[in-house]
């Protein structure tokens, strides 16, 4: 397989990860079949552009994009070495009643534009490419509520970095050179308990979430919880915050009775999401844990690797795969802690990776 650090001295282009958020998206997660079924994987991701050109030419305001991405074991089926080199299983977190889930998911697809029939369309287009060979293991139709609320009522992504900043947070640049212009994201669909919620005060809910529900502005923090939702997803390396970038989405079914939160997150380093995770499940420290947990529970979770849209255009269906092997990899890893830095710091590096020459 060409990797973008052999294709010449050009940097490698980004998928769309920082787009500006948009009113409508779909989220879906498929598992690969075995037999031939990698090879019509392959074949979709030089195609995809061509796909996405097709669907919003039509349409030139709707903002169409979309992001194809990739699990480890998925991966190692489909492209072999090298590998991007913090792709890993989704790492389950359990503490007491709270549990971050692992569920099975080879390819994401993250759709986003202005009108969900620009969406439809091209994950419709999508899956005619690739039937018989993968599986939809989840698939959520996601909208912006009002001013960019959540279900629980509250603006959700007011940090979210911007422009070259969030480009900095989130692809990645010299600490992996071989994949410079990739990315990492984390996906979790949360399911909420709104009567609960809703039966709290304002004020218990604010002091929860770290903002005022009404106008958006962070709680300050002499008066803030530790346990606060915002409290605990900051993360802080040699004085910075690190950033993620956000896309959050509600979705729900009045019918059933279901509402919820899918969250998805995009970083340069998949450890600045999971300590987030960490932090929020098992308490930082331990026990002071996110009492948004109280109210709301994670039924899936995945990690995948976004290449660069300068990987996918160079992918062949033709080229030597490697052979599945005889017993499944397994889908997801055991429940560990992040491990420690003995700074305090992630790990991470710098935020600027500076561009290949």
């Amino acid at each position: 397989m060409t990797t973008p650090a052999a294709a010449g001295n050009l940097s490698p282009i980004p998928q769309p990860i920082a787009a500006p958020l948009t009113r409508a998206a779909i989220f879906l997660v498929v598992t690969i079949n075995s037999g031939g079924a990698n090879v019509a994987v392959r074949s979709l991701c030089a195609d995809l552009a061509a796909l996405l050109r097709a669907v919003g030419f039509r349409e030139p305001d709707g903002n169409l994009s979309c992001i194809m991405a990739f699990g480890s074991a998925a991966w190692d089926r489909l492209f072999g070495e090298p590998r991007p080199s913090e792709l890993h299983p989704f790492r389950e977190i359990g503490a007491g009643t709270r549990h971050a889930v692992a569920t099975p998911g080879d390819v994401l697809f993250h759709i986003r534009a202005e009108r969900m029939d620009l969406c439809f369309e091209l994950a419709a287009q999508i899956m005619a490419r690739l039937a018989g060979a993968v599986a939809t293991v989840d698939e959520v139709h996601g909208f912006r509520y009002f001013d960019s609320r959540d279900l629980l009522g509250f603006v959700d992504g007011t940090e979210n970095p911007t422009d070259q900043d969030a480009l900095d947070a989130t692809v990645i640049g010299e600490e992996d050179p071989a994949f410079a212009g990739g990315s990492y994201v984390i996906v979790q669909k949360y399911l909420h308990d709104l009567a609960g919620w809703n039966a709290l005060p304002t004020e218990a809910q604010e002091h929860i979430i770290g903002r005022t529900k009404l106008s958006d502005i962070e709680i300050d923090e002499s008066i803030r919880p530790s346990s606060a939702h915002n409290s605990l997803n900051t993360i802080v390396e040699d004085g910075k915050e690190i950033k993620i970038v956000r896309d959050n989405m509600p979705f729900g079914q009045v019918g059933q009775g279901e509402f919820g939160t899918y969250y998805i997150g995009y970083s340069r380093s998949p450890r600045t999401i999971e300590q987030m995770l960490q932090n929020m499940f098992v308490g930082r420290p331990p026990g002071n844990y996110d009492r948004i947990l109280d109210f709301s529970r994670a039924v899936t979770g995945n990690l995948f690797f976004v290449p660069s849209a300068t990987f996918l255009d160079e992918v062949t269906p033709d080229a030597p795969l490697q052979a599945e092997p005889a017993v499944a990899s397994p889908a997801v890893e055991t429940s560990q802690p992040i491990p420690p830095v003995p700074d305090g710091s992630l790990g991470i590096g710098s935020l600027k990776g500076k561009p290949r020459s």
